[in-house]
């Protein structure tokens, strides 16, 4: 990854840690993404929170209405990534208990 691409990359990092509220957090992706984007990140994200509540491939395909190629594929960062699905959805568990 060259320079150029890290400052952007770190910019777009900031700007979604600059939105305060759930209203401006719509609002930007709505403006960054086109509907299928929006779509696969809720997607991904709905594919992750079954994986870790120990769903198998064929039920998280039907409820969720993804191919079995992307719930492999979230389940390899599941599994060997950086850990982002686990901390978004323990911190967002974390405020639904509140």
């Amino acid at each position: 990854m060259n320079n150029d691409h890290h400052l952007c990359t770190t910019e777009l990092y900031k700007a979604i840690l600059s939105l305060e509220t759930e209203e401006e957090c719509a609002a930007f992706f709505s403006d960054i993404c086109t509907i299928q984007e929006l779509e696969a990140f809720v997607q991904r994200l709905e594919v992750a929170k079954q994986l870790l509540s120990g769903n198998n491939y064929n039920d998280i395909s039907k409820s969720v209405g993804t191919s079995t190629a992307t719930i492999c594929r979230v389940a390899k960062c599941i599994k060997y990534g950086d850990g982002g699905y686990s901390t978004v959805l323990s911190r967002i568990n974390n405020e639904e208990e509140k």
